[in-house]
């Protein structure tokens, strides 16, 4: 399988380890990741709030990169497929801003790629082909998947398995051995566009996720959104010290890839400590 990818500008600084991992994982499984050729930034999360024409038409810079390119579009952030997407979709669905964005953006839309989030990408491959893969089974981790608010709404724009109880994720990390727990809280929205404005609501948000997560005595969190990664890890009270992983980590953790200990020295919350203990990570 080969797509055009989109990392976005938080792959590229605060969530290094998202994009080495997904890089990484994806050619393990077979996917072969191509970057698109200057890429531009999504307007995630401000453009939407401060100007219309402006959050879709940056947004479809990538799209027609994608539709040059003549490959479907995987994209890791959340966020950033939350634009894109919505942006292809008011490409498909809205003839006049179609035309106003195609003048913007010097393309003509032809509906040909496919805007797909990379966790629907590797979740489509099904657990057998998954699991056909691991070297190291995930035996004894016990995690909560958190999909956040941004990859499975709006329902009709993300089309995603289900909006209120959404199982890629978890049927991924059922496929690398370790143990998903069901939970209440994985469409919960954790504040992270509001960190740095409202520190005190955010503080809220968190804690009930984080203790809804060690309510059913889970070991870590699992996430595909660099926002909701650095928040969760962040706005945790101290001593809580549980670790929120990439999803890509834990398919290279599974994979025997050699890069994991890279990944995992970047995190704010420290996992090794909980990946040696169950012999997962020297």
């Amino acid at each position: 399988m080969r797509l055009s990818y989109y990392p976005g500008c938080s792959l590229k600084a605060t969530a290094k380890e998202y994009d080495m991992s997904a890089r990484d994982a994806c050619k393990g499984l077979g996917i072969e990741l191509v970057e698109l050729d200057d890429w531009v930034c999504c307007g995630a999360t401000c453009a939407h709030s401060t100007n219309h024409m402006l959050s879709i038409a940056l947004p479809s810079q990538n799209v027609a990169l994608a539709q040059r390119a003549g490959m479907d579009l995987a994209i890791p952030c959340a966020a950033c497929y939350s634009r894109v997407k919505k942006a292809d979709y008011v490409l498909r669905n809205d003839d006049v801003m179609r035309q106003k964005v195609e003048d913007i953006v010097d393309f003509k839309y032809n509906a040909s790629v496919n805007v797909h989030s990379l966790v629907e990408v590797v979740g489509q491959l099904g657990e057998k082909a998954i699991a056909e893969k691991v070297q190291k089974p995930l035996k004894g981790l016990k995690v909560v998947c958190y999909y956040g608010c941004l990859m499975v709404r709006p329902p009709q724009v993300t089309c995603f398995d289900n909006t209120e109880h959404p199982m890629f994720l978890d049927n991924i990390v059922k496929a690398l051995g370790a143990e998903p727990i069901q939970w209440s809280y994985k469409t919960e929205c954790c504040g992270a566009s509001l960190s740095l404005t409202s520190k005190d609501v955010v503080h809220g948000m968190v804690g009930r996720i984080i203790d809804a997560a060690k309510e059913v005595e889970a070991m870590a969190i699992v996430t595909a959104c660099p926002l909701c990664q650095s928040n969760l890890e962040m706005r945790q009270a101290k001593g809580t010290d549980l670790p929120a992983f990439y999803f890509t980590e834990l398919i290279g953790l599974a994979l025997g890839l050699p890069a994991t200990k890279k990944w995992s020295n970047l995190h704010l919350v420290n996992p090794n400590p909980l990946l040696q203990s169950l012999s997962l990570a020297d």
